[in-house]
């Protein structure tokens, strides 16, 4: 079939379905991959922990959008815009298997567009708003160490579909890490002012860095039953890198206390900053102005 510009492709119905206008599933994210839940595994306390890695990457890829027209510089505008890219995949894969797991099978689209503000599981590093540019490669050398090292055990869980998600987020996250190590340490070791602006990028993000290895329950369930990456090996790699990184960044690691929980709960348990209702707000608002429209 063809057509007399891009633009009416859209409007065709693909296999006498129309396509959702703000979806990214045309298709199953996850056909061909054996999606049986392992045996002895919760069903619901998977789709929780997909949750929790799904939010994650969808509220990374939303923040670094939001460098779009922003940017230094074209070439780096290019790198976050396929960076947030590489994580809205992620999220895809990881919502689509909640939502199978737990047996509501709520999709995608409904678990990024019609959740509230206390159903998101990401932790709050993600969500706070973006800085200068050397914050938002300080963040991104953080939750890309910590999430390289978490997906590299996940490659060996006994879900076959986390596994398979992880096998190829490994390769995606060793790129972003790259990315950020690289600009922090052309930051941190160059002129007075740039070494300031990475050291203050650093500073501003590290109190929200023990979050991520505060082991939930959940997570701890999920270690147990053979599916989830334990916090404690996670911590250590994390920690092994970071100091090689700000070492070659003549940066020091920060000395500063941690974000306080709420009653002892934060991110993983939908408790966030401030900030995160106004994200979603954007995020979601086409979705909820038209439920159900199509292209």
């Amino acid at each position: 079939m063809s057509f007399d510009n891009a633009y009416e492709a859209l409007t065709v119905a693909e296999g006498g379905e129309a396509r959702w206008a703000f979806g990214t599933g045309f298709d199953d994210p996850l056909s061909g991959v054996d999606t049986t839940l392992p045996d002895g595994v919760d069903g619901a306390e998977l789709g929780r922990y997909c949750l929790m890695l799904g939010d994650d990457a969808l509220i990374s890829s939303q923040r670094l959008i939001e460098w779009i027209t922003r940017a230094p510089e074209l070439e780096e505008e290019l790198a976050l815009a396929n960076i947030a890219l590489d994580l809205l995949g992620q999220a895809r894969l990881l919502l689509t298997r909640a939502g199978q797991a737990d047996g509501t099978g709520r999709d995608e689209d409904e678990l990024a567009y019609f959740r509230d503000e206390r159903e998101f599981r990401n932790v709050r590093l993600a969500e706070v708003p973006n800085g200068d540019f050397a914050h938002t490669v300080a963040r991104l050398l953080v939750l890309s160490t910590w999430r390289l090292a978490v997906f590299d055990r996940l490659a060996g869980s006994r879900d076959p579909v986390l596994a398979a998600i992880a096998a190829k987020g490994v390769k995606e996250l060793t790129y972003h890490r790259e990315y950020a190590a690289r600009w922090v340490v052309r930051l941190g070791d160059g002129t007075e002012i740039s070494h300031a602006r990475a050291q203050q990028g650093l500073e501003d993000v590290w109190p929200l860095v023990d979050e991520l290895f505060a082991t939930h329950d959940v997570e701890r369930r999920m270690v147990e039953a053979g599916v989830g990456a334990d916090p404690a090996t996670v911590r250590a790699e994390f920690d092994e890198v970071l100091d090689q990184v700000l070492a070659a960044a003549t940066l020091r690691r920060p000395d500063v206390p941690p974000l306080a929980a709420v009653a002892g709960r934060t991110g993983r348990d939908g408790i966030h900053t401030e900030h995160l209702g106004y994200l979603l707000a954007e995020m979601q608002s086409l979705a909820r102005a038209h439920p159900e429209a199509t292209w």
